[in-house]
């Protein structure tokens, strides 16, 4: 715990050409961020929201990697009422802040780990202070029938970069399972509420898609509660977007390295109930294919850690790059292990190695871009 209020450092994620920092706080507060004299709020049409523990501020990625540090204000309210609500002093954190450059970048990948803390902490401290990336992809959170559940995903992100590094979140399925599902655009960095968005950290260019759930909409697992096709469909249409923005994108100015993050490997298609949208991941491999083509694209979901090829036995829809599949939780093993994934990320090849929560290789591999 930084203090009394903040119950663990900030996150900052990465969001189209925005950071969203996510605080979150032990009570009822009224939060901000203050980069270069500007002041960026929690708010809603001018309104500071304190009914919430988790607190999300956006605010210009320029800005703040020009600076390079931030305070965090955090103003603790005695009581909320419609006419002179009771507040005490504010509390002020700076932190800083080192923005992706460029040249080989530095990424660690966590996927999967399904409400474990430590060991995924331990994994992806692997460069040390070195680190210039993380990534969360899917499935940190064991579901979303529990609100408590999203603390993984901050505090993960918050004990690793210990807010002073980006961090870019992707949706994974098990996210989507609980009452709280519905509300996780409150809770985690999102583009306007899309789950889906591109990203720009220096001379890397990403795409964040999302597959939604792995079985079909009407499977009784889900209650009827799941409209992931239609979901799925502006998806296909917001990439189709993409695309046509290629200038503004992944073809802008001083864009070397190109990649795609999806919690699910959808160019590889398991067996019933598990084998959906197999013509719409198609028509997603192949746009990525013929237009943004990808060094590579990175995942977790199946549990295992691989490289897989274009052409590999796991390609069956013409796999535009090589997919990292990233994350093996050891869910179900005693003692608690956890692999993930570092990435040297540079701009003619990526070097892979999967290491545990002891810092141990458990596999490298390195592929030319």
């Amino acid at each position: 715990m930084l203090n009394e209020i903040l119950r663990s450092y900030p996150a900052v994620y990465a969001v189209g050409r925005d950071y969203q920092i996510i605080t979150v706080t032990s009570r009822e507060t009224l939060c901000w961020v203050e980069v270069a004299g500007e002041e960026f709020f929690d708010e809603s049409n001018g309104i500071i929201r304190s009914g919430k523990p988790v607190h999300k501020v956006e605010l210009p990625m320029e800005l703040l990697d020009e600076a390079c540090e931030y305070t965090v204000c955090l103003r603790p309210v005695i009581e909320r009422k419609p006419y002179y609500t009771e507040t005490e002093d504010v509390i002020r954190l700076t932190f800083p802040f080192r923005p992706v450059r460029g040249g080989d970048i530095k990424i660690y990948h966590i996927a999967d780990a399904h409400n474990k803390v430590e060991t995924p902490v331990a994994a992806g401290r692997y460069f040390g202070d070195e680190l210039d990336l993380l990534v969360l992809n899917g499935d940190i959170p064991n579901h979303s029938g529990d609100i408590k559940n999203f603390d993984a995903i901050h505090e993960i992100a918050g004990r690793i970069t210990r807010g002073e590094l980006p961090v870019i979140f992707s949706r994974g399925n098990h996210d989507m399972r609980g009452i709280y599902a519905e509300n996780i655009a409150e809770y985690t960095p999102t583009d306007r509420g899309n789950s889906y968005f591109t990203f720009r950290l220096g001379d890397m260019w990403g795409l964040v898609l999302d597959c939604g759930e792995d079985k079909p909409d009407s499977s009784v697992e889900y209650g009827n509660t799941i409209c992931c096709h239609a979901f799925r469909k502006r998806e296909t249409r917001f990439i189709e977007e993409v695309i046509k923005n290629a200038e503004g994108e992944y073809l802008a100015e001083g864009v070397k390295k190109r990649v795609v993050i999806c919690h699910d490997p959808f160019t590889y298609t398991p067996p019933a109930p598990f084998d959906i949208e197999i013509e719409l991941f198609t028509y997603w491999a192949r746009l990525l294919g013929e237009h943004i083509k990808p060094n590579f694209m990175l995942c977790g979901h199946k549990h295992v850690t691989e490289v897989c090829y274009p052409g590999c036995e796991r390609d069956n829809k013409g796999q535009p790059c090589p997919v990292i599949i990233g994350a093996n939780p050891h869910k179900y093993e005693e003692p608690d292990i956890y692999e993930g994934c570092a990435l040297i990320y540079g701009n003619e090849s990526v070097t892979v190695r999967f290491t545990d929560q002891d810092g141990h290789i458990t596999g490298e591999e390195k592929f030319d871009i």
